[in-house]
């Protein structure tokens, strides 16, 4: 049975309206190459002169940490749906108020490994949680506050497990069914047309320098 299609509404575009920053996440599957590319764009606009803020979710703050290894830990298999939602979203405010406000307020780029549509796909279309819940609680999370560009790395899922297989140890979220993945693949897709302003879709099957290129092309855009 095909899955439906939900689009969220928009969200305000900042806490802070006097902001002067830019506000950049990645996306995507396990295996898609999210890490590697913000790695690479991070690396760029610092040879550019720009001030930088690299950071990740769940984490990106001392607190932020702890709730990650507690997701992750493949021994906490019994974490259920909603559990699992509040954690993320618990993570998510200390990273926005510590982090990612503070920085867009002193006009830095932040350049964050997922963000508030990682939620929608995998606790929504892939947990199958209330989307309008997720959208409700988010907000509260974030302060409405909502990225200027989102990489949307996409990639098939069988090449995407194959990827993080040849890692080694394997955490949490990355022992799922394929279906599972499948499923937040099909939550991205459906947010990537919903927004196709704010939500680049990326062939992440391609080679990495052709990836980075397409991220470096865009960024100079936004910048400039």
């Amino acid at each position: 049975m095909p899955l439906a299609r939900v689009t969220p509404r928009r969200l305000k575009k900042s806490v802070c309206p006097n902001s002067r920053g830019i506000f950049v996440t990645f996306e995507g599957i396990e295996g898609s190459g999210k890490s590697t590319q913000l790695a690479l764009l991070t690396a760029y606009l610092k040879e550019q002169n720009h001030e930088v803020i690299q950071t990740r979710e769940p984490g990106g703050t001392a607190i932020g940490e702890r709730i990650r290894s507690l997701i992750l830990d493949k021994r906490n298999h019994q974490i259920t749906a909603k559990s699992e939602l509040l954690l993320y979203l618990a993570s998510r405010v200390q990273h926005v108020m510590e982090v990612i406000a503070p920085a867009l307020q002193e006009g830095k780029i932040v350049l964050s490994d997922r963000f508030s549509d990682a939620t929608l796909a995998y606790q929504g279309t892939g947990r199958k949680l209330v989307m309008r819940e997720i959208i409700r609680m988010d907000r509260f999370a974030t302060g409405g506050i909502k990225p200027d560009r989102t990489f949307l790395l996409d990639i098939d899922v069988e090449q995407g497990l194959s990827r993080i297989k040849k890692r080694g140890a394997l955490n949490r979220m990355d022992r799922e069914r394929s279906s599972f993945y499948q499923a937040v693949r099909t939550g991205y897709l459906n947010l990537a047309e919903g927004e196709p302003e704010r939500i680049r879709l990326i062939d992440a099957g391609q080679s990495i320098e052709k990836v980075a290129s397409e991220v470096r092309k865009e960024i100079r855009a936004i910048i400039s």
